[in-house]
Order: C-alpha cells, then structure tokens, then sequence
C-alpha cells in the first residue's frame, strides 16, 4: 500500500508525532461504509492482535490477528482492565491478578527493596506535566497580584515529598527535560516565598479569599491538594477540595464555574505537543485556564515550523514565561514512569516508560 502525505508548510515535529508515536491510516472506504465517522468500533483493523472485546470502564481484549504476515505474537490473548489509581493496581498486581502495571510514585522506594512474586520494577523518565492551573475566566480570579500570590505561596519541594515519597523532581514548565524549550529554572522558584505572597496578596486588596480546588480521585492527589490547602492558609486562603470521579473531571473544559484545578497532561517527544493544548482556540476544551495570549499563540505556530534548534529553544521558553506570568499556573513535576511487571511477561516499552504491548514477549 503507498499514500500521498501534501504538507503545505514546514512542520517540525511531524516525524516525531505524527509517524513514531501515533502512526494511524483510515481506509477510506472503511470511512465511507461507517457513514464517514469513526465511533468507539474500529472501521479498520491491523497489526499482531485485533481487538476482540471492549467494555467501557470494563476489560478490553485483543486477540492474536490469524491474517498477521509478520512476526508471531507471544500471546494469544492481551487483556487491558482500565484502572485510574495505581494503588488499587498495585494492589491487583500483588494478588497475581495483573502482569504488568504503572505504579505510583510513592511505591517505587517500597518496591526498590523489591517486587511481590518475583516481579520486577523498571523505572523511566516521564513526559508527563503535572500543574495547578487557574481559571482566568473566573470572577474570583480575575485579580493577577492573587494569582501570583497563590503561586509563591505553594512549595513544590514539599508538596512532590508529600505526595511521591522523593520520587519526582518539580518542574520549570510544561516541557520535559531533554527536549527544546525546556527552562533551567522558572520564573517563580520552585520553593514557596511566603512573605512575598503575602506582600503580592496585600497588594491585590483581596480579603477573606475561599476557593475551591478541583482534583482527580487520586490518592497523589488528594495529598497534593491537603499539603497545598495547608500552604494557602498560611497566607489566609481559604481552599476548599473538590474531589471528581474520572468522567467528571476529564468535563471540566465545560466547567464554566471551575476556579483551581490540579491537572495532569502527557506528551509526544516535541515541545510543540505541549504548547498546543494551551493557545486561544482551545480555551475552554483543553485549555482550562482559559489562557489566552496572542504572543504565546504566535509563538506555539513559528516554533513548530522553525527548524533552528537554537531559536525553536528560545520561542517555547518564551512561551512558557508568558504562561507563568499570566500568574495562572504553578508547574509541578513531570514525574517519572515506573512500571512493575510479573515473572513471566518481557515487557517492551518506550523511552518514557509507556507500554508496547504487540511487542511485549514472554519471560
């Protein structure tokens, strides 16, 4: 089979996003026979395993494809169980219950001294951003000097000790390290200045300040919410916790009432894949702070298309300085990806920790 790509402009990361991390055709014809939309069942199916079952929130399965002219598969089946909290995973893995999960950060010194059942840890860095963001669209937080002042108040060291054991190192920005347009530092360190924020709040004359911080039904970050309502009340803020079961919180581009919000992204091997998410057009959908800047917006569109590293470097640390000093995000941490998998399974895995399961052998 041969296809014809037409690219009108120059598009930096279009090898590393479009061709090695996501690579999908849609037949045309499969297209058309669906009625020209693609629902939750696939149109088209290729490669080792084609998928046998799906329940949503359930079990999806995949089964070995008798049609694949290429390498034999190792297993004849590869059962996938949706599991949001990876202490409820770890918790699967130990009864013999699953072969291979993520785990979370504050296990990996707990399985460092070693794995239930013969199993192993492998641990990998992390494209992930974790950040608390706020909602500019909000009528409480339309002050800039509060949202600042919410910024330096919250430390990141001992908000990360809290809630990954040591595990993860705070972040500078959205984009991980390793990668152009990664910050040496941020603008507001990453240790809390708790004069500073009470001198940056006095000067917004906001008094009597309540909250409400939305998060995932997590264990990390519930912690993450506790120790950071902890610090806000240092400065006099009220913060009140949100706790979201999965459908909820993955709406919250909806919640026009949404005000802070702790919030987790990945990323593709790009810089251009972390900036995307926040520019004009997806205030709203993605972009829950509904951050809107039209230098960012330029920015995120000439870097993607610049093939000078050294400039392409400069345009997403400028853009990530424009993000900070909107004073609507706090970065955290880009974590870290440790996996744990049982005796008999050889798993394959990208740079980043994340599985590759048509590839994954047998022990």
């Amino acid at each position: 089979m041969s296809a014809k790509h037409h690219v009108l402009k120059s598009l930096c990361p279009l090898w590393s996003i479009a061709c090695l991390i996501s690579p999908a055709i849609s037949f045309q014809k499969a297209v058309e026979a669906a009625g020209g939309r693609i629902g939750s069942d696939p149109v088209a199916e290729s490669g080792p395993y084609l998928r046998s079952s799906w329940a949503a929130k359930e079990k999806t399965v995949l089964s070995r494809n008798p049609d694949w002219k290429g390498d034999a598969p190792a297993w004849d089946t590869i059962e996938i169980l949706p599991i949001d909290d990876e202490n409820t995973a770890e918790i699967a893995f130990e009864a013999g219950e699953l072969d291979f999960t993520r785990v979370s950060l504050g296990s990996v010194d707990r399985y460092r001294g070693g794995v239930p059942n013969g199993g192993t840890l492998v641990e990998n860095p992390s494209l992930y951003y974790v950040w608390l963001g706020m909602n500019l669209d909000h009528p409480k937080l339309q002050n800039q000097k509060l949202r600042q002042a919410i910024q330096h108040a919250i430390d990141v060291p001992t908000v990360l000790e809290a809630s990954y054991f040591g595990a993860a190192a705070p972040s500078t920005g959205i984009i991980a390290p390793g990668l152009a347009g990664n910050r040496a530092q941020g603008l507001v360190p990453a240790e809390a200045n708790i004069e500073k924020a009470m001198a940056l709040l006095a000067e917004s004359g906001e008094t009597n300040v309540t909250l409400t911080l939305d998060i995932l039904n997590k264990t990390t970050y519930t912690t993450m919410a506790q120790v950071i309502q902890a610090m806000l009340a240092q400065i006099g803020i009220t913060l009140e916790v949100n706790v979201l079961e999965s459908g909820a919180f993955w709406a919250s581009g909806d919640n026009e009432n949404l005000q802070l919000v702790l919030n987790r992204f990945s990323m593709a091997p790009d810089p251009s894949y972390a900036t995307a998410w926040f520019i004009k057009e997806q205030a709203g959908i993605w972009n829950w702070e509904r951050f809107r800047n039209a230098e960012f917006d330029e920015l995120h569109q000439a870097a993607s298309q610049e093939t000078d590293i050294t400039k392409r470097d400069a345009m997403y640390q400028r853009a990530q300085d424009l993000m900070e000093e909107s004073g609507a995000y706090r970065f955290l941490t880009h974590e870290a990806t440790p996996v744990i998998h049982s005796s008999r399974v050889n798993p394959a895995l990208r740079p980043d920790g994340l599985a590759l399961l048509r590839y994954f052998g047998k022990a």
